[in-house]
């Protein structure tokens, strides 16, 4: 699979390194040669120096023969323009990164597909999307939707006390007679490797557990883990940038009480303009003093998302010696997700792992409607939809040749997520959430293909 990716910024070096790992024909375009020759050092893709706005530079990088072209530059205009040349000199796929989130909503009088872009993300988008989902269950570090809920992704830590800590996947599931949810990864406490969950799996104390599970399964995983969901109403958010921006919106829309904090005096005034109904403050959120006379205390979740991440780590922890029930920080740095858990804090987001995972379902092999990755995890939660020349096709999930290295999770069929067991059959037009480790990729891609 050829992929021309312009720009060589965080997003575009990011996701060179990754496609990279995959033993695909990368080439990177962009104007800044110290860029380059980092990526050339340290990946094995090829480099072009120059505008990727040239038509010229464009020929030379073969885009007429990609199978996909991904324009992340800082400029959203020279990202729609050249994945719009690029499609009309031939390839197949294109994808622009954009800003202005008022492009993302359905517009009959602008078609972005007819001007020769496919497929439009936005980093900010994502991440604001991300936090939503994080706040919407409390008690997990993980929380992805599959099909506006059909089926969801959530992680949590056992404690001690945890009903099911000593028992088997088998035992535990005994709890219930009707299963609701499916255990998919575990990570041991202290350990940085996957565990992909069987029947005689036993959960212990530390161990961080992801399952996916049906909306009624929620509440059952609550009691399993032995807590109870907090509602949220009051939130505070430190940062004025547009996914502080775009996280206020959508929280102020519901009966949350948002409080903003912005240190730069001529952004917290537009901000106050356009967030009517949330409180913004003029000052620095690093300041503690400033933090309590605006009622920190009284905080049930508390979001830094300011444009550095050591602010943001740091502002989260002072959050937490305050004993905020849940506390997100914006972070650049992918090493951090390592200490995420390990130095308290809840959740960690990225916009470039936010960015490749949006990215990385076009280059899997099968028709991938979604993917995510799990932070600090090597681990891919893929959601296929089958069909009809599927090797899983009309095939029960007992009689598949399937890598013990993956899972399937469950299945969204008429847009109503089951948990499907061994004697559950595939059928066309299934969408299956299938978890897996990097070495079952291959495989798992050959059967939903």
């Amino acid at each position: 699979m050829k992929i021309v990716i312009a720009g060589a910024g965080e997003v575009g070096f990011h996701l060179a390194k990754l496609l990279s790992l995959e033993s695909l024909d990368i080439t990177l375009i962009d104007v800044d040669k110290q860029r380059l020759k980092y990526a050339e050092s340290h990946l094995d893709i090829k480099t072009i120096k120059g505008n990727c706005v040239s038509i010229s530079l464009l020929e030379d990088a073969r885009v007429g023969k990609a199978d996909l072209f991904i324009a992340v530059t800082a400029e959203e205009t020279t990202n729609i323009t050249v994945a719009a040349l690029s499609k009309q000199l031939g390839c197949k796929k294109t994808i622009a990164r954009i800003s202005t989130l008022e492009f993302l909503k359905s517009n009959d009088d602008i078609n972005f597909n007819s001007l020769g872009v496919d497929e439009l993300i936005s980093p900010e988008y994502l991440a604001a999307e991300e936090i939503i989902q994080l706040l919407d269950q409390s008690a997990f570090f993980n929380n992805h939707k599959f099909d506006d809920g059909a089926l969801t992704l959530i992680g949590t830590t056992l404690d001690d006390g945890a009903p099911f800590v000593g028992k088997n996947v088998m035992e535990a599931a005994m709890v219930f007679q009707d299963i609701h949810f499916m255990p998919i990864a575990i990570q041991r406490k202290g350990n940085q490797l996957s565990i992909i969950p069987r029947g005689d799996t036993v959960f212990k104390e530390g161990d961080n557990v992801f399952f996916i599970t049906l909306r009624e399964g929620v509440k059952e995983i609550y009691k399993l883990i032995g807590k109870t969901k907090t509602p949220i109403k009051n939130i505070m958010i430190l940062g004025g940038g547009k996914i502080a921006l775009n996280t206020a919106k959508k929280l102020s829309k519901t009966n949350i009480n948002v409080s903003l904090i912005e240190q730069n005096k001529e952004k917290a005034l537009d901000l106050a303009d356009k967030l009517p109904e949330v409180m913004v403050i003029n000052g620095d959120g690093r300041n503690l003093e400033l933090l309590e006379e605006e009622n920190l205390n009284s905080m049930d979740a508390f979001i830094s998302v300011t444009g550095n991440s050591e602010t943001n780590i740091m502002s989260c922890l002072m959050a937490n010696s305050k004993e905020i029930g849940k506390t997100i920080a914006l972070v650049e740095n992918m090493d951090y997700f390592k200490l995420s858990h390990s130095i308290g804090i809840d959740n960690l987001i990225n916009k470039k792992l936010l960015t490749a995972n949006a990215i990385f379902r076009y280059i899997r092999k099968g028709d991938v409607v979604e993917m995510t990755t799990i932070n600090n995890l090597d681990v891919e939660i893929l959601e296929f939809l089958v069909h009809e020349n599927s090797e899983v096709s009309n095939t029960k999930i007992k009689d598949l040749d399937f890598p013990r290295s993956a899972i399937i999770g469950g299945v969204i069929k008429d847009n109503k997520g089951i948990i499907a067991l061994g004697d559950y059959i595939i059928l066309p037009e299934d969408r299956v959430v299938v978890c897996c480790l990097p070495e079952a990729v291959e495989k798992v891609e050959s059967l939903f293909s």
